[in-house]
């Protein structure tokens, strides 16, 4: 059938907007009306005579409404084809009237998991049976039967009932949208399902609780429905076309940043965000982090942002010029004084909130002031809206694993050296052994204090990593310490340390030759600490 006339139909919605018009034009056209609970009363208020679905089944609601639509006399009227004799005289036989148009939306599941203070068992309640069961059905009997699932639609549809009915075209555009949303439903439900379980989600410190040693499984299956949220100019050469995505509706990570001035942001700067935001969240002193290529160049934490950031600029000016620049605080106005000095330019700065004082600053003194992009961005929840996982492309697929985004516990430290760390050492260590994790293997990073001063990054060989990154630092290294993302295989990386005046080394140790290490670091006398955890990126 083309035209089906719309003469009797079911609503039953949880966001009511545009209903009022809905009701207006039923009312006007002598369109019958069956409706359930809630949106019964609304539109009954509207001046609508509603049949109640109770009525029709000649049963009420039962389980606190987790029964209400699921029934014979509801599904045969959705489900009956016109076209067939036999589904007539069932439809006669007992006593079932068939509707001509199903408009449903389902309960918001997404947006009330979103929530923190939804519990479980809030969640659980909110699951839809009854509407994603009468939309599939009108769905699957779209030759006959109309669904609407959003409120976007009531003025197509409303246009279809002032010429006579809908179309068979309508209809089946309808059948895909509501397919669609039924599947996207199913799979916001599936996802937190995987987390409820302990498979999907990013904050595994509970779970791990509740399951002992249990080592927590990746889900078998997990599904992103990704949206395009900013097209850009080109990918990482002019020559690539690119874009960025982000899971529907997610606002986590970069994908809930929100840009206050500025150029648009570029593929490469979007990269260099993303790192330099992973690494500033897992400070907790103010701290700023000055990324180049997706590797640090730059990073301090420090009483004040102000000084935080002077010292991670500082750590090594060439690599910083055109940088991306991170920081865990309010970006106040005295952190914008500094990077007014001359000689400097910044790409991306991203903070959690900006002083208007400082974008007053950033936006009106430096030359480069139309060029900078100011981007307010937390480093919270920055794995949630993948399902916990982090993921990288290859070729013909994804790469998926847990986030190394647990913080190392130093009573799980052991010192493996005669010599001892001295105490005013020990906040060093720490902070090099935060930094290291998020370089790029093989990496090394030397620190004086709370500061960056040389990163060794993406060698092919541990000891060309310890040659690069005391290169950088050149005579600052003196009395600085040096981290290590792996073990070291060879003594001849300590040597090199001893020779550039390192004080203390931080490693995770389990090389077959970490007796010979150990053995070198005693003989040149510098402290070393095995960690026993590695932190590779690749």
């Amino acid at each position: 059938m083309d035209h089906v006339p719309v003469r009797r139909v079911l609503i039953s919605t949880f966001d009511k907007t545009g209903l009022d018009r809905l009701a207006v034009r039923l009312k006007a056209l002598g369109v019958r009306v069956a409706s359930t609970g809630g949106t019964r009363t609304v539109l009954e208020s509207m001046g609508l005579v509603v049949e109640d679905v109770s009525t029709i089944t000649g049963f009420p609601e039962i389980l606190d409404g987790r029964v209400k639509t699921l029934h014979p006399k509801i599904f045969a009227g959705i489900l009956a084809r016109l076209d067939r004799q036999e589904d007539h005289d069932v439809l006669r036989t007992h006593g079932v009237e068939t509707f001509d148009a199903v408009i449903v939306n389902l309960y918001p599941f997404k947006n009330a998991v979103a929530s923190p203070e939804c519990s479980a068992e809030e969640a659980i309640e909110l699951i839809d049976i009854g509407g994603p069961s009468l939309v599939r059905a009108a769905a699957k009997n779209h030759a006959f039967t109309a669904v609407l699932t959003s409120p976007h639609q009531y003025d197509t549809f409303l246009e279809a009932l002032e010429r006579g009915g809908t179309t068979l075209l309508e209809r089946r555009l309808m059948a895909a949208a509501a397919f669609e949303c039924t599947a996207e439903y199913d799979r916001t439900i599936a996802n937190w399902m995987a987390c409820y379980a302990g498979v999907g989600t990013s904050n595994r410190t509970q779970v791990q609780e509740a399951v002992g040693s249990q080592e927590i499984g990746l889900p078998e299956k997990f599904t992103l429905e990704l949206e395009r949220r900013l097209p850009l100019r080109y990918g990482e050469n002019p020559h690539q076309s690119a874009a960025f995505y982000a899971p529907v509706g997610t606002a986590y990570g970069i994908a809930g940043a929100r840009q206050i001035s500025g150029k648009e942001l570029s593929y490469n700067n979007i990269a260099d965000l993303d790192a330099a935001t992973r690494l500033a969240s897992l400070f907790k002193d103010p701290s700023a982090i000055v990324v180049k290529h997706t590797n640090p160049c730059g990073a301090a934490s420090a009483e004040l942002l102000r000084n935080a950031l002077a010292d991670a600029m500082a750590a090594d000016p060439l690599s910083a010029f055109g940088s991306v620049v991170a920081v865990n605080r309010t970006f106040d106005r005295d952190s914008a004084e500094m990077l007014l000095e001359p000689g400097l330019f910044i790409e991306v700065i991203a903070a959690p909130a900006f002083e208007p004082a400082a974008i007053e600053l950033l936006t009106t003194r430096p030359a480069w002031k139309a060029n900078v992009r100011l981007v307010e961005l937390s480093g919270e929840n920055l794995w949630k809206a993948t399902e916990g996982l982090e993921l990288q492309a290859v070729a013909g697929g994804l790469l998926a694993q847990r986030p190394d985004d647990r913080f190392d516990e130093m009573n799980e430290w052991r010192l493996v050296t005669e010599t001892q760390v001295p105490d005013a050492l020990v906040r060093s260590l720490e902070f090099a052994f935060t930094i290291v994790r998020r370089l790029t293997s093989n990496a090394i990073a030397v620190c004086r204090g709370t500061s960056l001063i040389g990163a060794g990054v993406g060698q092919t060989s541990r000891v060309d990593a310890v040659r690069h990154a005391l290169e950088k630092a050149r005579s600052k290294s003196h009395g600085a310490v040096l981290a290590s993302d792996a073990f070291f295989p060879f003594p001849d990386s300590i040597e090199l340390a001893a020779k550039a005046g390192i004080a203390a080394i931080i490693q995770p140790g389990g090389s077959k030759r970490d007796s010979e290490v150990i053995a070198t670091a005693n003989a040149v006398g510098i402290p070393m600490i095995f960690t026993s955890r590695r932190h590779f990126r690749h």
